[in-house]
């Protein structure tokens, strides 16, 4: 029997806070360690990914060294700063972490991550060891010794620590300890560095003024937000998270911050979501818009409105003028890449970078497009004539393809199919295309508009019907349901009350709702082409409390929504799904989770008055 003591088990994917400047983002454990972060913008290759690879993927850790340390973390008051506190029997001790933001759209912003580490009681030890790992892992930094700290280069990013207390270069990596008595402070902070320059160290008054800006910023960011309802900390802190996801250069939302944090531990279901979905613009229009937030919205729609213009591309006629999803400069991806040397999140391989979905027939974002520039022609100051005269070709496009099968708004990797929601966000397309036509006195055939969205009208009300069992189905002749369907009365398709959807509603609980969670679909009775299962989809959830919601059933929904809120992490945030021990599984945080939590707190609000 072995003396030595148990590993500590490292953190899970809930166990992380997020720090971000509008162009990256960084993800800090519990533990005081930073497990991921790509240096200048979301997309680009990581120089820590410990949560991807504990061997390989690189860290920044910082915490003390004494034993039976307990941690708590958490963000300041309406701030994106993030406390870690650790508390052992010799004392207490603080890190804050932070990305500097000065101002919006600052155009001499600097990126930086500030570690301030301070003895708040007691006498304690603390290590710091800094493992930069470039390019995933595959790269091995230089580390020269300068003055004021260490720089640190490689063929693809090129870094300087700065520090006020003494380092050392051990191999590969910088460390330090130091003893910290009550009230001391250290400071470590990690910039990146243009191609050439001299590296200017951080010093403490520095830190301080970035600190106080830093904090002043997301205080008067969300001081702007006009929700006053129940669950204002909880939309607050969800919003906060949505404008981290924001990349203010562009304009773009990613859906995540993350690659391949698997929907399945061991699994392969696991996908790179450092990238803009056009699924995403209209819930990320309509929470933006709800919450007061019109800049954001406004610089969404306008990189919504440049993909608009983006005909001419290839297989354009195969797969549509719109794709999927697009990286932060309005570009379609390339193919997946599969990173073998990376031993993924509790051994769950594959690795992947990029996103092969970009390369599906999914019909169902002109929907989610067109019903995003409806809310804002009607909340915000309208389209442009030229967007118009983009839209209105997209429209017309949709008008020759609409019956194609597709691979649905889950991206079905198996054979296409007639989805339902996808019949359902055409209709959306196209009727939200007329209205703005008739709202503005905008050209466009309406006639013909109109006629092919009866017949979708139409297809969706026989042919995805299914009379036997009282439902609409998951697609054309299929006998399952899907979650999507409760979007029915949210987008309009259906009135809440009408019957048929109400019987849809009563068949999806008994199918895919358990208690409070939703599955999107049944993957046993309805394949995906991807092996096995997943877990329960936390978007779908609180879509459920949004029809509980328009059906009337408002002590329903208020208990699922506050039961959903209770599955958040310790700092309010959600990864995309809830594993069957409750286990936060998937990307983490997840734009869209986001986005549906204040769009349901927010109708929820309004109904119970």
């Amino acid at each position: 029997m072995s003396d030595q003591p148990s590993p500590t088990p490292l953190p899970t994917i809930s166990e992380h806070g997020m720090i971000g400047d509008l162009r990256t983002a960084a993800l800090v454990a519990t533990d005081g360690s930073i497990d991921w972060f790509c240096p200048g913008r979301f997309d680009s290759p990581s120089v820590f990914a410990r949560i991807l690879d504990t061997d390989v993927g690189g860290s920044w850790d910082l915490a003390p060294v004494d034993g039976g340390v307990r941690t708590h973390q958490t963000y300041l008051p309406g701030s994106n700063i993030l406390n870690t506190r650790f508390l052992a029997d010799q004392g207490m001790v603080e890190v804050h972490d932070f990305m500097p933001l000065v101002k919006g759209h600052d155009g001499e912003h600097r990126q930086r991550i500030v570690r301030r580490v301070q003895s708040v009681r007691g006498d304690l030890t603390v290590r710091m060891r800094l493992a930069a790992r470039p390019d995933y892992g595959r790269e091995r930094p230089t580390l020269t010794a300068v003055d004021g700290g260490v720089l640190i280069e490689s063929g693809s990013v090129r870094l300087g620590l700065a520090t006020t207390v003494p380092v050392r270069v051990e191999g590969d990596d910088v460390v330090a300890e130091l003893k910290l008595t009550g009230g001391e402070r250290a400071l470590f902070v990690l910039e990146v560095l243009g191609d050439e320059g001299d590296f200017v160290p951080c010093t403490t008054e520095d830190a301080d003024g970035l600190f106080d800006a830093t904090n002043a910023f997301w205080q008067g960011w969300i001081a702007h937000s006009t929700y006053r309802g129940r669950w204002r900390e909880t939309v607050e802190r969800s919003a906060l998270t949505l404008k981290m996801l924001c990349h203010e250069p562009t304009g773009g939302i990613v859906a995540s911050v993350t690659t391949s944090l698997p929907e399945l531990i061991g699994g392969e279901r696991n996908w790179d979501y450092r990238y803009v979905w056009i699924r995403d613009a209209g819930f990320s229009l309509y929470a933006l818009l709800r919450l007061g937030f019109l800049e954001e919205a406004g610089a969404f729609i306008r990189w919504l409105s440049e993909r608009l213009g983006d005909h001419d591309g290839p297989r354009t006629e195969e797969l549509g003028p719109l794709r999927v999803l697009y990286d932060l400069d309005g570009n379609i991806p390339d193919t997946e890449v599969e990173l073998d040397h990376l031993a993924g999140y509790a051994g769950s391989r594959p690795v992947r970078v990029g996103n092969a979905a970009s390369g599906q027939l999914q019909l169902d974002i002109y929907g989610d497009l067109i019903d995003s520039i409806y809310l804002f022609n009607k909340y915000g100051p309208g389209i442009s004539h030229d967007a118009w005269q983009d839209l209105t070709r997209l429209v017309d496009w949709l008008m020759r393809n609409w019956d194609r099968p597709d691979a649905g708004m889950w991206e079905s990797r198996d054979e296409p199919r007639n989805h339902t929601t996808s019949r359902i966000m055409e209709w959306v397309a196209i009727e939200r295309a007329i209205r703005v036509a008739r709202q503005r006195g905008l050209p466009g055939d309406i006639s013909a508009w109109s006629r092919v969205r009866d017949e979708i009208y139409t297809s969706v009300m026989e042919d995805c019907w299914d009379a036997e069992r009282q439902t609409f189905t998951q697609a054309e002749g299929s006998d399952t349901v899907d979650a999507g369907l409760l979007l029915l009365p949210q987008v309009k398709f259906v009135a809440p009350l009408d019957p048929r959807f109400l019987s849809t509603l009563k068949v999806i609980e008994e199918r895919l709702v358990t208690d409070t969670l939703v599955f999107r679909y049944d993957v046993e009775a309805s394949p995906d082409g991807v092996d096995g299962t997943e877990g329960t989809f936390s978007l779908c959830s609180f879509w459920y409390v949004e029809a509980l919601t328009r059906v009337g059933r408002l002590a329903d929904a208020r208990l699922a929504l506050e039961k959903m809120m209770t599955y958040a992490n310790h700092v309010g945030l959600y990864a995309e799904q809830i594993g069957l021990n409750g286990e936060q599984l998937g990307n983490f945080p997840q734009a869209f989770t986001h986005l549906a939590l204040i769009s349901a707190a927010h109708n929820l609000d309004r109904e119970l008055g």
